[in-house]
């Protein structure tokens, strides 16, 4: 695989499907919206069972996404590319857990969208050293491109088309790596006039 790192809003879960089919290793944070603030369980305390297509809570009850055929493949739980996996009602009613799990609702459920195997390589990667190395380098580029919008004044190209952007793209990386060694060396000191 390929190692990219790109900036934080590219971490949604069709980005880094498009760049895990396309062999290429996200250094991207994930963008997570699963984690809960009241102290109930979040996604991440259950674990995924990829051979049987079903979670297993901490107290190792199944939430299935089927719990019937249909004979329809159109119909059923799911939605927009994402996949709702329930508990059994009588199983969450019994469960000791239930107000750490899902205290306002009759069942647990999870949502699991279609690039989610994509998020979770991301996830694994995040927990790497050459990660570690690949955000350190993506602040300097990103300090970099900060510096283009706000003192070169590159927040907006004013030229139009591609090869005007890249004209004026490229007058500002010029000019910013022209300032680079004019701050290495001091300015000569003026002379005093009577």
């Amino acid at each position: 695989m390929h190692c990219r790192a790109v900036d934080t809003a590219y971490g949604t879960g069709p980005m880094l499907g498009w760049l895990v089919d396309r062999k290429i290793a996200p250094h991207i944070p994930v963008v997570d919206k699963s984690g809960r603030t009241d102290g109930t369980w979040s996604r991440a305390d259950f674990e995924w069972d990829p051979e049987n297509d079903r979670y297993v809570c901490p107290e190792g009850q199944d939430l299935k996404q089927f719990r019937r055929n249909y004979s329809d493949p159109n119909r059923g739980p799911s939605d927009k590319g994402t996949a709702r996996y329930r508990a059994l009602k009588g199983v969450c009613q019994a469960c000791p857990w239930k107000p750490k799990c899902c205290p306002n609702a009759d069942t647990r459920k999870i949502t699991r969208e279609e690039h989610e195997d994509a998020r979770q390589v991301a996830r694994d990667i995040a927990k790497t050293d050459a990660y570690v190395i690949s955000m350190r380098l993506r602040k300097k580029v990103e300090m970099l491109f900060a510096h283009l919008k706000r003192i070169l004044g590159l927040g907006r190209l004013r030229l139009r088309e591609p090869n005007g952007a890249n004209d004026e793209f490229l007058l500002a990386a010029t000019a910013q790596n022209l300032r680079k060694p004019a701050n290495i060396f001091p300015a000569p000191p003026k002379a005093a006039t009577p």
